[in-house]
Protein backbone atom coordinates (compact mmCIF):
# COMPACT_ATOMS: atom_id res chain seq x y z
CA UNK A 1 0.00 0.00 0.00
CA UNK A 2 1.48 2.74 -1.11
CA UNK A 3 0.86 6.66 0.35
CA UNK A 4 -0.35 7.97 -2.96
CA UNK A 5 -2.91 5.58 -3.54
CA UNK A 6 -6.17 6.35 -2.71
CA UNK A 7 -6.58 3.32 -0.95
CA UNK A 8 -4.38 4.05 1.94
CA UNK A 9 -5.89 7.87 1.99
CA UNK A 10 -8.74 6.07 3.15
CA UNK A 11 -6.99 3.09 5.46
CA UNK A 12 -5.11 6.41 6.98
CA UNK A 13 -8.42 8.38 7.77
CA UNK A 14 -9.69 5.02 9.54
CA UNK A 15 -6.53 4.78 11.48
CA UNK A 16 -6.66 8.75 12.27
CA UNK A 17 -10.39 8.69 13.29
CA UNK A 18 -10.25 6.05 15.87
CA UNK A 19 -6.79 6.98 17.05
CA UNK A 20 -8.51 10.10 18.39
CA UNK A 21 -11.85 9.05 19.20
CA UNK A 22 -10.10 6.47 21.72
CA UNK A 23 -9.37 8.71 25.34
CA UNK A 24 -6.91 5.95 26.97
CA UNK A 25 -3.30 6.46 26.09
CA UNK A 26 -2.75 2.54 26.21
CA UNK A 27 -5.85 1.97 24.29
CA UNK A 28 -4.51 4.54 21.15
CA UNK A 29 -0.66 2.57 21.36
CA UNK A 30 -2.33 -0.89 21.19
CA UNK A 31 -4.65 0.45 17.81
CA UNK A 32 -1.50 1.84 16.46
CA UNK A 33 0.24 -0.99 16.52
CA UNK A 34 -2.51 -3.43 15.34
CA UNK A 35 -2.51 -0.78 12.22
CA UNK A 36 0.96 -0.88 11.54
CA UNK A 37 0.94 -4.80 11.56
CA UNK A 38 -1.95 -4.49 8.92
CA UNK A 39 -0.21 -2.06 6.93
CA UNK A 40 3.19 -3.95 7.01
CA UNK A 41 0.72 -7.25 5.90
CA UNK A 42 -0.12 -6.04 3.15
CA UNK A 43 2.75 -6.70 1.35
CA UNK A 44 3.36 -10.48 2.63
CA UNK A 45 1.79 -11.02 6.01
CA UNK A 46 4.54 -13.88 6.71
CA UNK A 47 7.39 -11.20 6.88
CA UNK A 48 5.30 -10.07 10.28
CA UNK A 49 7.36 -12.65 11.93
CA UNK A 50 10.60 -10.75 11.27
CA UNK A 51 9.31 -7.82 12.51
CA UNK A 52 8.28 -9.41 15.83
CA UNK A 53 11.22 -11.58 16.08
CA UNK A 54 13.49 -8.26 16.01
CA UNK A 55 11.32 -6.94 18.39
CA UNK A 56 11.55 -9.80 20.97
CA UNK A 57 15.12 -10.16 20.52
CA UNK A 58 16.11 -6.53 21.33
CA UNK A 59 13.64 -6.81 23.79
CA UNK A 60 15.16 -9.41 25.82
CA UNK A 61 19.11 -8.11 24.87
CA UNK A 62 17.92 -4.49 26.61
CA UNK A 63 16.73 -5.70 29.24
CA UNK A 64 20.13 -8.26 29.60
CA UNK A 65 21.60 -5.03 28.87
CA UNK A 66 20.58 -3.48 31.73
CA UNK A 67 20.23 -5.91 34.10
CA UNK A 68 24.16 -6.35 34.47
CA UNK A 69 25.15 -2.55 34.60
CA UNK A 70 28.77 -2.23 35.24
CA UNK A 71 29.43 -6.13 34.22
CA UNK A 72 30.92 -5.44 30.48
CA UNK A 73 31.78 -8.77 29.78
CA UNK A 74 27.85 -10.10 30.28
CA UNK A 75 26.50 -6.95 28.49
CA UNK A 76 28.75 -7.41 25.53
CA UNK A 77 27.04 -10.67 25.63
CA UNK A 78 24.02 -9.41 25.25
CA UNK A 79 24.26 -6.73 23.06
CA UNK A 80 25.90 -9.83 20.80
CA UNK A 81 22.62 -11.39 20.74
CA UNK A 82 21.11 -8.52 19.43
CA UNK A 83 23.38 -8.15 16.45
CA UNK A 84 23.80 -11.56 15.80
CA UNK A 85 19.77 -11.69 15.41
CA UNK A 86 19.43 -8.19 13.45
CA UNK A 87 22.54 -8.61 11.55
CA UNK A 88 21.88 -12.40 10.94
CA UNK A 89 18.56 -11.71 9.69
CA UNK A 90 19.57 -8.94 7.51
CA UNK A 91 22.09 -10.91 6.34
CA UNK A 92 20.34 -13.71 5.18
CA UNK A 93 17.39 -12.21 3.34
CA UNK A 94 19.61 -9.36 1.69
CA UNK A 95 22.87 -10.66 1.47
CA UNK A 96 23.66 -13.95 1.45
CA UNK A 97 22.49 -14.73 -2.01
CA UNK A 98 25.54 -12.40 -2.98
CA UNK A 99 28.60 -13.45 -0.97
CA UNK A 100 28.05 -17.17 -1.96
CA UNK A 101 27.74 -16.12 -5.57
CA UNK A 102 30.87 -13.64 -5.51
CA UNK A 103 32.76 -16.34 -3.36
CA UNK A 104 31.71 -19.02 -5.87
CA UNK A 105 32.91 -17.00 -8.72
CA UNK A 106 36.32 -16.15 -6.95
CA UNK A 107 36.82 -19.88 -6.33
CA UNK A 108 36.03 -20.88 -9.50
CA UNK A 109 38.35 -17.85 -11.20
CA UNK A 110 40.97 -19.76 -8.82
CA UNK A 111 40.28 -23.29 -10.70
CA UNK A 112 38.99 -24.38 -7.65
CA UNK A 113 35.31 -26.00 -8.72
CA UNK A 114 32.50 -24.92 -6.80
CA UNK A 115 28.91 -24.71 -6.25
CA UNK A 116 27.79 -22.79 -3.36
CA UNK A 117 24.02 -22.81 -2.06
CA UNK A 118 21.66 -19.78 -2.88
CA UNK A 119 18.64 -19.23 -1.17
CA UNK A 120 16.75 -17.17 -3.13
CA UNK A 121 14.70 -15.25 -0.79
CA UNK A 122 12.50 -12.79 -1.10
CA UNK A 123 13.58 -9.81 0.40
CA UNK A 124 11.75 -8.27 2.86
CA UNK A 125 9.86 -4.57 2.30
CA UNK A 126 11.83 -2.27 4.79
CA UNK A 127 14.28 -4.86 6.55
CA UNK A 128 17.06 -2.68 6.37
CA UNK A 129 15.07 0.19 7.96
CA UNK A 130 14.05 -1.43 10.75
CA UNK A 131 17.09 -3.58 11.82
CA UNK A 132 18.70 -0.62 12.10
CA UNK A 133 16.24 0.82 13.91
CA UNK A 134 15.86 -1.95 16.68
CA UNK A 135 19.80 -2.02 17.28
CA UNK A 136 19.78 1.15 17.74
CA UNK A 137 17.78 0.47 20.84
CA UNK A 138 20.08 -2.42 22.19
CA UNK A 139 23.51 0.32 21.51
CA UNK A 140 21.72 2.60 23.15
CA UNK A 141 21.30 0.85 26.31
CA UNK A 142 24.96 -0.46 25.69
CA UNK A 143 26.26 2.81 25.57
CA UNK A 144 24.32 3.79 28.87
CA UNK A 145 22.43 6.74 26.80
CA UNK A 146 18.73 5.27 27.35
CA UNK A 147 17.03 3.02 29.63
CA UNK A 148 15.06 0.07 28.64
CA UNK A 149 11.10 0.54 27.08
CA UNK A 150 8.88 0.63 30.01
CA UNK A 151 6.97 -1.92 28.18
CA UNK A 152 7.14 -4.57 25.17
CA UNK A 153 3.86 -2.81 23.40
CA UNK A 154 6.32 0.12 23.89
CA UNK A 155 9.41 -1.29 21.98
CA UNK A 156 7.26 -2.94 19.42
CA UNK A 157 5.53 -0.03 18.81
CA UNK A 158 8.23 1.88 18.08
CA UNK A 159 9.78 -0.46 16.11
CA UNK A 160 6.55 -1.29 13.78
CA UNK A 161 4.79 2.68 13.57
CA UNK A 162 3.61 2.07 10.33
CA UNK A 163 4.37 5.97 8.80
CA UNK A 164 8.26 5.24 8.41
CA UNK A 165 8.73 1.80 8.96
CA UNK A 166 9.19 0.68 5.24
CA UNK A 167 11.57 3.71 4.39
CA UNK A 168 12.21 6.20 7.13
CA UNK A 169 13.19 8.22 8.33
CA UNK A 170 16.04 6.01 10.54
CA UNK A 171 14.00 7.13 14.20
CA UNK A 172 16.59 5.93 17.20
CA UNK A 173 15.16 4.52 19.86
CA UNK A 174 16.06 7.35 22.25
CA UNK A 175 14.56 10.01 20.61
CA UNK A 176 10.81 8.04 19.95
CA UNK A 177 10.24 6.11 23.43
CA UNK A 178 9.33 8.79 24.69
CA UNK A 179 7.06 10.07 23.37
CA UNK A 180 5.11 7.02 24.06
CA UNK A 181 5.63 7.81 27.91
CA UNK A 182 2.99 10.64 27.90
CA UNK A 183 -0.71 10.63 26.09
CA UNK A 184 -0.72 12.86 22.71
CA UNK A 185 -2.97 15.41 22.94
CA UNK A 186 -4.82 17.21 19.81
CA UNK A 187 -3.13 20.53 20.90
CA UNK A 188 0.09 18.40 19.68
CA UNK A 189 -0.95 18.42 16.44
CA UNK A 190 0.42 21.07 14.03
CA UNK A 191 -2.60 20.29 11.52
CA UNK A 192 -1.92 22.63 8.63
CA UNK A 193 2.01 21.89 8.85
CA UNK A 194 1.36 18.15 8.34
CA UNK A 195 -1.26 18.71 6.01
CA UNK A 196 1.42 20.78 3.92
CA UNK A 197 4.29 18.31 4.33
CA UNK A 198 2.14 15.32 3.23
CA UNK A 199 0.91 17.55 0.14
CA UNK A 200 4.20 18.11 -1.22
CA UNK A 201 5.23 15.43 -0.30
CA UNK A 202 2.30 13.86 -2.77
CA UNK A 203 3.20 15.65 -5.52
CA UNK A 204 6.85 15.01 -5.59
CA UNK A 205 6.50 11.49 -6.08
CA UNK A 206 3.12 11.24 -7.62
CA UNK A 207 3.11 14.03 -10.12
CA UNK A 208 7.24 14.67 -10.63
CA UNK A 209 8.87 11.27 -9.76
CA UNK A 210 6.56 8.41 -11.24
CA UNK A 211 6.57 10.66 -14.46
CA UNK A 212 10.23 10.64 -15.09
CA UNK A 213 10.32 6.84 -14.02
CA UNK A 214 9.25 5.50 -17.98
CA UNK A 215 11.99 8.39 -19.41
CA UNK A 216 14.73 7.19 -17.26
CA UNK A 217 13.63 3.31 -17.54
CA UNK A 218 13.68 3.83 -21.40
CA UNK A 219 17.24 4.92 -21.73
CA UNK A 220 19.00 2.32 -19.05
CA UNK A 221 17.33 -0.85 -21.27
CA UNK A 222 19.47 -0.20 -23.90
CA UNK A 223 22.67 1.55 -22.52
CA UNK A 224 25.51 2.43 -24.91
CA UNK A 225 22.96 2.66 -27.64
CA UNK A 226 21.34 6.61 -26.51
CA UNK A 227 23.75 9.45 -27.40
CA UNK A 228 25.11 11.38 -24.36
CA UNK A 229 23.05 14.32 -24.51
CA UNK A 230 19.70 11.61 -24.27
CA UNK A 231 21.81 10.06 -21.34
CA UNK A 232 22.79 13.00 -19.41
CA UNK A 233 19.35 14.64 -19.34
CA UNK A 234 18.35 10.59 -18.24
CA UNK A 235 21.03 11.58 -15.59
CA UNK A 236 19.69 14.59 -14.60
CA UNK A 237 15.93 13.56 -14.59
CA UNK A 238 17.09 10.15 -12.54
CA UNK A 239 18.58 12.46 -9.63
CA UNK A 240 15.03 14.15 -9.88
CA UNK A 241 13.35 11.16 -9.62
CA UNK A 242 15.30 9.61 -6.36
CA UNK A 243 14.96 12.91 -4.94
CA UNK A 244 11.38 13.54 -5.32
CA UNK A 245 10.51 9.83 -4.40
CA UNK A 246 12.69 9.25 -1.42
CA UNK A 247 12.00 12.80 0.16
CA UNK A 248 8.29 12.72 -0.82
CA UNK A 249 8.29 9.30 1.02
CA UNK A 250 9.75 11.34 4.06
CA UNK A 251 8.01 13.86 4.02
CA UNK A 252 4.82 11.69 3.98
CA UNK A 253 5.76 9.94 6.29
CA UNK A 254 6.39 12.92 8.95
CA UNK A 255 3.37 14.93 7.75
CA UNK A 256 1.29 11.26 8.76
CA UNK A 257 3.06 10.58 12.34
CA UNK A 258 2.64 14.48 12.92
CA UNK A 259 -1.24 14.05 12.45
CA UNK A 260 -1.16 11.58 14.96
CA UNK A 261 0.67 13.42 17.60
CA UNK A 262 4.24 12.20 16.85
CA UNK A 263 7.45 13.53 15.83
CA UNK A 264 10.24 12.25 13.22
CA UNK A 265 13.32 13.27 12.38
CA UNK A 266 14.16 15.71 9.05
CA UNK A 267 15.65 13.43 6.69
CA UNK A 268 16.36 15.85 4.03
CA UNK A 269 17.86 19.33 3.94
CA UNK A 270 17.78 20.58 0.20
CA UNK A 271 20.91 18.34 -0.69
CA UNK A 272 21.03 19.42 -4.08
CA UNK A 273 22.45 23.42 -2.65
CA UNK A 274 24.98 21.51 -1.25
CA UNK A 275 28.85 22.58 -2.27
CA UNK A 276 30.72 19.58 -1.96
CA UNK A 277 30.26 15.58 -1.63
CA UNK A 278 30.84 15.66 2.00
CA UNK A 279 28.12 18.45 2.19
CA UNK A 280 25.72 16.66 0.20
CA UNK A 281 25.51 13.95 2.45
CA UNK A 282 25.29 15.99 5.43
CA UNK A 283 21.87 17.25 3.68
CA UNK A 284 20.67 13.30 1.48
CA UNK A 285 19.25 10.78 4.28
CA UNK A 286 19.96 12.29 7.18
CA UNK A 287 19.42 9.62 9.29
CA UNK A 288 21.13 6.66 7.81
CA UNK A 289 24.61 9.29 8.31
CA UNK A 290 23.47 9.82 11.56
CA UNK A 291 23.08 6.05 12.53
CA UNK A 292 26.00 5.12 11.01
CA UNK A 293 28.40 7.88 12.60
CA UNK A 294 26.92 7.31 15.64
CA UNK A 295 27.16 3.11 15.90
CA UNK A 296 30.21 2.68 13.47
CA UNK A 297 32.22 5.86 12.32
CA UNK A 298 32.53 6.87 16.56
CA UNK A 299 32.91 3.29 17.86
CA UNK A 300 36.05 2.80 15.35
CA UNK A 301 37.79 5.63 16.67
CA UNK A 302 36.28 8.64 15.21
CA UNK A 303 38.35 11.21 14.93
CA UNK A 304 39.98 10.32 18.17
CA UNK A 305 42.93 8.36 16.60
CA UNK A 306 44.58 10.35 14.34
CA UNK A 307 43.84 12.47 10.74
CA UNK A 308 44.86 9.52 8.85
CA UNK A 309 42.92 7.00 11.18
CA UNK A 310 40.01 9.48 10.75
CA UNK A 311 39.88 9.49 7.12
CA UNK A 312 39.88 5.66 6.85
CA UNK A 313 37.35 5.45 9.23
CA UNK A 314 35.16 7.65 7.06
CA UNK A 315 35.81 5.87 3.71
CA UNK A 316 34.67 2.29 5.44
CA UNK A 317 31.52 4.01 6.89
CA UNK A 318 30.83 5.19 3.05
CA UNK A 319 31.60 1.42 2.28
CA UNK A 320 29.54 -0.17 4.43
CA UNK A 321 26.47 2.79 3.27
CA UNK A 322 27.01 1.57 -0.20
CA UNK A 323 26.74 -2.00 0.90
CA UNK A 324 23.50 -0.72 3.25
CA UNK A 325 21.71 0.06 0.19
CA UNK A 326 22.13 -2.97 -1.86
CA UNK A 327 23.55 -6.45 -1.86
CA UNK A 328 25.47 -6.03 -5.47
CA UNK A 329 28.99 -4.72 -6.41
CA UNK A 330 27.74 -1.46 -7.77
CA UNK A 331 26.48 -0.34 -4.47
CA UNK A 332 29.81 -1.07 -2.77
CA UNK A 333 31.94 0.89 -5.58
CA UNK A 334 29.34 3.40 -5.29
CA UNK A 335 30.35 4.17 -1.77
CA UNK A 336 33.83 3.40 -2.11
CA UNK A 337 33.71 6.03 -4.61
CA UNK A 338 31.84 8.81 -2.38
CA UNK A 339 33.95 7.82 0.40
CA UNK A 340 36.90 8.86 -1.91
CA UNK A 341 35.79 12.09 -3.17
CA UNK A 342 34.65 13.10 0.61
CA UNK A 343 38.16 12.13 2.06
CA UNK A 344 39.80 13.93 -0.76
CA UNK A 345 37.79 17.18 0.32
CA UNK A 346 39.11 17.28 3.52
CA UNK A 347 43.22 16.05 2.85
CA UNK A 348 45.03 19.32 1.71
CA UNK A 349 45.40 18.41 -1.97
CA UNK A 350 41.23 19.19 -1.87
CA UNK A 351 41.00 22.12 -0.26
CA UNK A 352 41.34 23.93 -3.77
CA UNK A 353 37.76 23.27 -3.91
CA UNK A 354 36.50 25.74 -1.17
CA UNK A 355 37.96 28.52 -2.74
CA UNK A 356 36.33 27.83 -6.03
CA UNK A 357 33.12 30.36 -6.74
CA UNK A 358 30.13 29.18 -4.82
CA UNK A 359 28.21 28.26 -7.81
CA UNK A 360 30.85 26.07 -9.25
CA UNK A 361 31.29 24.21 -6.27
CA UNK A 362 27.60 23.22 -6.36
CA UNK A 363 27.94 22.23 -10.12
CA UNK A 364 31.00 19.80 -8.93
CA UNK A 365 28.72 18.27 -6.57
CA UNK A 366 26.14 17.94 -9.36
CA UNK A 367 28.47 16.12 -11.83
CA UNK A 368 29.84 14.00 -9.19
CA UNK A 369 26.20 13.02 -8.23
CA UNK A 370 25.25 12.06 -11.62
CA UNK A 371 27.69 10.24 -12.53
CA UNK A 372 28.24 7.83 -9.59
CA UNK A 373 24.14 7.56 -9.37
CA UNK A 374 24.49 5.61 -12.63
CA UNK A 375 25.81 2.55 -10.48
CA UNK A 376 23.18 3.35 -8.11
CA UNK A 377 20.42 2.87 -11.05
CA UNK A 378 22.37 0.21 -12.72
CA UNK A 379 22.31 -3.43 -12.26
CA UNK A 380 25.67 -4.76 -13.22
CA UNK A 381 29.06 -2.62 -13.49
CA UNK A 382 29.03 -3.40 -17.03
CA UNK A 383 26.51 -1.51 -17.89
CA UNK A 384 27.13 1.50 -15.52
CA UNK A 385 30.69 1.31 -17.22
CA UNK A 386 28.95 1.62 -20.65
CA UNK A 387 26.51 4.64 -19.78
CA UNK A 388 29.31 6.65 -17.51
CA UNK A 389 31.50 6.16 -21.06
CA UNK A 390 28.85 7.46 -22.85
CA UNK A 391 28.21 10.30 -20.90
CA UNK A 392 32.27 11.38 -20.64
CA UNK A 393 33.10 10.87 -23.94
CA UNK A 394 30.23 10.86 -26.18
CA UNK A 395 30.60 7.92 -27.86
CA UNK A 396 27.70 5.93 -28.27
CA UNK A 397 26.55 2.56 -29.62
CA UNK A 398 24.51 1.48 -32.81
CA UNK A 399 21.06 3.88 -32.54
CA UNK A 400 18.36 1.27 -31.12
CA UNK A 401 15.09 0.38 -32.84
CA UNK A 402 12.75 3.76 -33.12
CA UNK A 403 10.17 4.07 -30.50
CA UNK A 404 12.42 2.44 -28.09
CA UNK A 405 13.63 5.38 -26.05
CA UNK A 406 11.64 8.07 -26.44
CA UNK A 407 12.44 11.69 -27.13
CA UNK A 408 13.04 13.83 -24.10
CA UNK A 409 9.56 15.07 -23.10
CA UNK A 410 9.38 18.68 -24.17
CA UNK A 411 7.53 19.26 -20.65
CA UNK A 412 10.38 17.68 -18.76
CA UNK A 413 13.03 20.57 -18.37
CA UNK A 414 11.17 23.73 -18.07
CA UNK A 415 8.92 21.47 -15.57
CA UNK A 416 11.77 20.23 -13.35
CA UNK A 417 13.23 24.09 -14.05
CA UNK A 418 10.14 25.64 -12.51
CA UNK A 419 9.93 22.65 -9.37
CA UNK A 420 13.67 23.22 -8.74
CA UNK A 421 12.66 27.48 -8.34
CA UNK A 422 9.77 26.36 -6.42
CA UNK A 423 12.14 24.08 -4.04
CA UNK A 424 14.88 26.52 -3.54
CA UNK A 425 12.47 29.28 -2.45
CA UNK A 426 10.62 26.87 -0.48
CA UNK A 427 13.53 25.78 1.38
CA UNK A 428 13.98 29.88 2.96
CA UNK A 429 11.09 28.63 4.85
CA UNK A 430 8.78 31.83 4.00
CA UNK A 431 6.26 29.95 1.98
CA UNK A 432 5.51 27.06 4.94
CA UNK A 433 5.81 29.30 7.39
CA UNK A 434 3.38 31.60 5.98
CA UNK A 435 0.82 28.86 4.62
CA UNK A 436 0.92 26.76 7.52
CA UNK A 437 0.25 29.92 9.93
CA UNK A 438 -2.61 31.59 7.68
CA UNK A 439 -6.57 31.36 8.51
CA UNK A 440 -8.41 28.03 8.21
CA UNK A 441 -9.84 29.94 5.35
CA UNK A 442 -6.99 31.13 3.71
CA UNK A 443 -5.36 27.88 4.41
CA UNK A 444 -8.46 25.96 3.10
CA UNK A 445 -8.95 28.10 0.01
CA UNK A 446 -4.91 27.79 -0.79
CA UNK A 447 -4.77 23.68 -0.43
CA UNK A 448 -7.98 23.41 -2.23
CA UNK A 449 -6.08 25.44 -5.28
CA UNK A 450 -2.84 23.81 -4.75
CA UNK A 451 -5.05 19.95 -4.81
CA UNK A 452 -6.89 21.02 -7.93
CA UNK A 453 -3.66 22.12 -9.92
CA UNK A 454 -1.70 18.73 -8.93
CA UNK A 455 -4.87 16.23 -9.72
CA UNK A 456 -4.12 16.38 -13.40
CA UNK A 457 -0.59 15.37 -12.92
CA UNK A 458 -1.26 12.53 -10.61
CA UNK A 459 0.09 9.41 -12.37
CA UNK A 460 -2.55 6.73 -12.45
CA UNK A 461 -0.16 4.56 -11.99
CA UNK A 462 1.86 4.76 -9.31
CA UNK A 463 5.41 3.12 -9.24
CA UNK A 464 6.67 1.51 -6.15
CA UNK A 465 9.42 3.42 -3.94
CA UNK A 466 13.20 3.09 -5.05
CA UNK A 467 13.70 2.52 -1.46
CA UNK A 468 11.34 0.21 -0.99
CA UNK A 469 14.27 -2.35 -2.26
CA UNK A 470 16.33 -1.35 0.46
Amino acid sequence: MLFVEFRFLFFFAAVLIVHWGLRWNLARKIWLLLASYAFYAGWDWRFLGLILFSTLVDWVAGAGIHRNEGRRGIQRAWLGLSLAGNLGLLGTFKYFDFFSETAEGFLNWLGVGASLPVLNLVLPVGISFYTFQTLSYSLDIYFGKLKPARSLLDLALFVGFFPQLVAGPIVLAKEFLGQLDSARTRAMVPVQWALILFFVGFVKKSCLSDALSPFVDAVHAVPGAVDAWTVWISAFAFSCQIYCDFSGYTDMAIGCAALLGYRLPTNFNAPYLGKSVGEFWKRWHVTLGRWFFEYVYVPMGGSRKGAYRSLWNLWVVFVLSGLWHGAGLTYIVYGMIHGAFVVFERIPAGQFLRKLPGWLQTVYMHFVWMVTMTLFRSPTIGEATTIVSTMLTGRSGPAPEAGVVPPVPTWMIPTLACAFLVHVIWQTGQLERRWSEASPITFGAIMGAAVALAIPWISTNPAPYIYFAF
